[in-house]
């Protein structure tokens, strides 16, 4: 459902946006790269399935170089399913560096940010719940949250 208006989206307190992918280099070694883009499906379906390890939404795009955006509740939470022995995370990063990782076939990449209120805003216009709008709480961005600079003193109240 299409929003045919202007809207802005807040979360309480702090949240961690973790940015995450993968880069096909060898497109035609599809036993290097195929193996590596089936592991975040199964992340992502642990995720989904237990809201309790702390992931908020994730969306993610495809092509030679995915991305896969996430909302994380806290560093904590982001940081323990990294480190969980019993979660799908550690089996496929120490397949793919095991199998891939010197090849120069596949690589890999994640950037992650904590953020606090006060240090973000967002505008949404003529657009389905998308990104931080899937998380946080809509709302009309007009007067004060007309502007990124409202939006950014709103989000840090």
């Amino acid at each position: 459902m299409i929003n045919r208006e202007r809207l802005t989206a807040n979360i309480d307190g702090d949240f961690v946006v973790f940015l995450i992918g993968m880069r096909i280099n060898t497109w035609w070694k599809l036993h290097k790269w195929f193996p590596v883009s089936q592991a975040m499906p199964r992340m992502l379906a642990e995720l989904h399935a237990k809201p309790e390890l702390g992931m908020l939404h994730g969306e993610m795009w495809f092509g030679r170089t995915t991305i896969l955006v996430q909302y994380w509740r806290s560093m904590d939470h982001l940081l323990a399913y990294a480190t969980n022995r019993e979660a799908a995370h550690l089996p496929a990063w120490k397949s793919f560096n095991q199998s891939v990782a010197n090849s120069g076939d596949v690589g890999v990449w994640h950037e992650t940010y904590a953020v606090s209120p006060g240090t973000y805003e967002n505008i949404y216009v003529n657009m389905p719940p998308f990104g931080l709008g899937k998380v946080g709480t809509l709302s009309q961005a007009s007067g004060a949250l007309s502007s990124a600079r409202g939006r950014l003193q709103a989000s840090g109240q």
